[in-house]
């Protein structure tokens, strides 16, 4: 009996402890945070002007989803009634080129063996949901801000994911303001944003990253988290125009900005084969070319409207009921990006033409860590945990002495 109830201590004990433990891991990370200097950025300038879709061809559009999840870690997770054969076959039948399932924290391995594999993963435990979406994954990173993110924490994780990604996008920045839009005039280190997804719009952070002369592309993608419900599938996602559907070939386009982002209109409740029979022929975008200083769009279907969107996410032009339209740069536009509206309501978004100089579009210069400000958060931090942890010892001997007398 009284070894049993030392069994018993010793196991309430270690509940204790467990949570004591995670909580100092959690704070150790915080107080270990570089802090940065941040400066925002400054707006597109040059006698150049770059085009992301120079010499694209209308018949190399490949579909992609790079959001959605599988049963993973036991099935604790969203997603846990997922296959990964079920989630392959279902985005097949839908017309994608490309599938990719973002587990949480894991890269999911499966047809790895195939040349169209792309390892990808959603990074981020937190309860604001400051997450990522990693493609050409090579490793897990663990770290995270998982109770609040200050600018510096956010700027740290961007700057870790770089090391070991191909490819950063900031995921869903819209939901539960996981970053604010104020955040995309300083943060930098990451090539896009998921711009299109299920649960929130977030054009705002787009145009804000944008105006500040931080040349980041649209990603759209479901976020689906039960394939069997037809309303989360085959809602948003990315075209890539690329020569083949390898691996290194949609990489090497996505980073070159040939892609956008489409909203595809779909009625709630639609079945799968109505859903399937509707979208087997979508729009196709034939060319954008730039002439001189012209933009020049092309469509195979009439669009209900074309709009030309610039700096501080002004709108410049709108076209109606036409397959085509142009415009041209004026001395004060820093970039313009068009969207194209359908008649059914589904929407294409494409990456913005930019000025420019040197060798390519600028980005954010990545901030530098102000060494005091980083050591006066360490110092305060440690002496605190120190405070903290004496003062838990002299409580529990002066407890003990008390017990004694």
């Amino acid at each position: 009996m009284q070894s049993l109830k030392g069994i018993i201590k010793f196991v309430i004990k270690l509940l204790l402890y467990i949570p004591a433990a995670i909580l100092l891991l959690i704070i150790l990370q915080y107080i270990t945070c570089p802090v940065y200097d941040f400066k925002h950025g400054k707006e597109f300038s040059g006698d150049k002007i770059y085009n992301p879709y120079k010499d694209i061809k209308s018949k190399d559009w490949r579909k992609a989803n790079f959001q959605i999840q599988s049963r993973a870690w036991g099935g604790i997770t969203s997603g846990s009634q997922n296959s990964n054969e079920m989630i392959f076959r279902t985005y097949k039948s839908l017309g994608y080129d490309i599938i990719a399932t973002s587990d949480y924290q894991k890269i999911n391995r499966y047809k790895e063996n195939e040349p169209f594999y792309i390892p990808v993963y959603e990074h981020g435990y937190g309860i604001h949901k400051n997450h990522h979406v990693l493609v050409g994954a090579k490793s897990v990173l663990w770290r995270d801000y998982p109770i609040f993110q200050t600018l510096s924490n956010k700027q740290h994780i961007l700057n870790l994911l770089r090391k070991d990604n191909e490819l950063v996008y900031i995921a869903h920045p819209l939901l539960r303001n996981g970053y604010d839009v104020s955040d995309m005039k300083y943060l930098t280190n990451y090539d896009g944003i998921e711009v299109l997804n299920n649960y929130r719009f977030s054009i705002d952070h787009w145009d804000t990253a944008l105006s500040n002369g931080n040349y980041v592309t649209i990603l759209g993608d479901d976020d689906a988290h039960d394939i069997f419900n037809p309303d989360e599938i085959g809602h948003h996602c990315t075209f890539i125009n690329s020569p083949t559907t390898n691996k290194n070939d949609i990489i090497a386009a996505l980073k070159q900005g040939r892609s956008f982002g489409a909203r595809i209109y779909r009625p709630l409740g639609e079945s799968f084969e109505d859903k399937i029979k509707r979208i087997s022929v979508l729009p196709v975008i034939k060319s954008v070319n730039l002439n001189n200083d012209t933009i020049f769009v092309s469509i195979d279907s009439v669009a209900k409207e074309i709009r030309f969107v610039g700096q501080n996410a002004t709108v410049k032009k709108v076209i109606k009921n036409s397959n085509s339209a142009t415009y041209k740069f004026k001395a004060d536009d820093t970039y313009i990006r068009i969207e194209i509206e359908f008649p059914d309501h589904s929407a294409y978004y494409l990456n913005p033409v930019c000025r420019y100089s040197g060798e390519a579009p600028s980005h954010i210069p990545v901030p530098s860590v102000n060494i005091y400000k980083t050591w006066l958060l360490r110092i305060l931090g440690f002496s605190t945990l120190i405070f903290i942890f004496v003062n838990i010892i002299l409580f529990k001997r002066r407890k003990s002495r008390q017990k004694k007398q």
